[in-house]
């Protein structure tokens, strides 16, 4: 799914669609994510991961068997904003999150962020080997290949989830009173009760304004590099390295928000991006190939960075068995940014051939999720509705 920055230089190559009509597709895939995610989170709350990732594997397989066919705009915008979007993302966070805060209190952040670092190494390690594939293949060719990979791997991957959550005593430390460490709490929060708290409202803000300030940029990377001058086996290696860094900026981030606390561990980790975008905006031709690799390194190492802070604030604020689906309806803010963003960033493009305002709008919108993050240091209070007075209840 990651890939898709490399399909886009290919897409603009065979095709000649503009930037913002070969956006479209991954601007629907990130809205579709969001979109989809409140009844994926349902879905693993009722049934549990191993039926929700075979039957998204199995999506995501047809999804990529199919998209070596594609030979219009609409093809791709249905196989991989829609089909494969869904498929991918039954098997995400929102799958793995719930089932991982569950077992894992007191190092929730770490737990979290060592799950979701095979995101920055899926991202890391797929630029350069299909820009590869599609030199060696071409682009066709390269879709079959990732779909017989996926057939390969989905076995193995649904077999070591348990059919049930497995139930396991909390040996629970005793945590000194000035540890950022998350307390366990025996509140059983549902959807509705979290969304009568600002505290939802403000963690997807957070969602959208990391969408937005990610997303902007992104996407058009690769394109952005090449357009520059830079050959593009040479841009997404370099891209592809700096991904790889996001490996251990995400284990970093989420194991320090365990100790400093979730929002200045976010905090950090928006500022490191901001320094990766700036560098991006003095970048002007191939001679100034150290400042695509500060780019390249600063923004990848955070790459997914706020993640295990942000899943691991919403586990802290709304624990209980329905966490799956608060998650899933939060979820909705990542996709409307990321869409926004990557859509917004190709008709910045086209409008004024260039992308340096669509960079400049991600370093705002990373400053602003720095303030809306910083608005949730205190927990909400659970408050049940009254029972209904009447004859029933007397």
């Amino acid at each position: 799914m990651h890939a898709y920055a490399v399909f886009f230089v290919a897409f603009l190559e065979e095709f000649g669609w503009s930037r913002a009509e070969t956006s479209i597709a991954y601007a629907v895939a990130q809205l579709m994510s969001g979109l989809s995610s409140p009844l994926i989170g349902a879905l693993v709350d009722r049934l549990g991961p191993r039926l929700v990732i075979l039957a998204g594997g199995s999506v995501l397989v047809g999804g990529l068997v199919l998209s070596a066919r594609v030979s219009a705009l609409w093809h791709s915008v249905v196989l991989y904003g829609g089909i494969m979007t869904v498929g991918a993302n039954c098997l995400g966070l929102v799958v793995a999150v719930p089932l991982i805060s569950r077992l894992f209190v007191h190092n929730r952040g770490m737990a979290v962020a060592m799950v979701q670092s095979a995101n920055g190494l899926g991202r890391a390690t797929s630029t350069p080997l299909v820009q590869l594939l599609i030199a060696a293949l071409g682009w066709r060719q390269s879709y079959l290949v990732l779909a017989a990979l996926m057939a390969v791997v989905l076995v193995p991957v649904v077999w070591c989830f348990p059919r049930r959550e497995p139930q396991r005593r909390l040996a629970l430390r005793s945590v000194p009173v000035t540890s950022h460490h998350a307390e366990p709490r025996t509140d059983d929060w549902t959807v509705r009760d979290a969304m009568r708290t600002p505290h939802f409202w403000l963690l997807g803000s957070v969602y959208l304004c990391t969408g937005l300030g990610s997303f902007f940029v992104s996407l058009h990377q690769l394109a952005f590099a090449v357009d520059l001058g830079f050959g593009k086996l040479y841009a997404a290696s370099v891209l592809g390295i700096g991904s790889f860094l996001a490996i251990a900026g995400i284990i970093g981030t989420g194991t320090i928000s365990d100790y400093i606390g979730r929002e200045l561990a976010a905090i950090m980790a928006y500022g490191i991006s901001i320094i990766g975008v700036v560098c991006a905006l003095f970048l002007t031709s191939p001679e100034q190939a150290w400042l695509l690799w500060l780019h390249a390194c600063f923004f990848g190492l955070t790459w997914g960075a706020r993640g295990p802070s942000v899943t691991a604030k919403t586990a802290d604020l709304f624990p209980g068995r329905h966490l799956g689906t608060i998650l899933g309806v939060i979820s909705v803010g990542t996709g409307l940014g990321s869409a926004i963003g990557s859509w917004t960033s190709g008709w910045i493009f086209d409008l004024f051939g260039s992308y340096q305002l669509a960079f400049v709008l991600s370093i705002a919108s990373y400053l602003a999720g720095c303030v809306v993050f910083w608005r949730l240091r205190q927990p909400p209070a659970l408050r049940r509705r009254e029972p209904h007075s009447g004859p029933e209840s007397l």
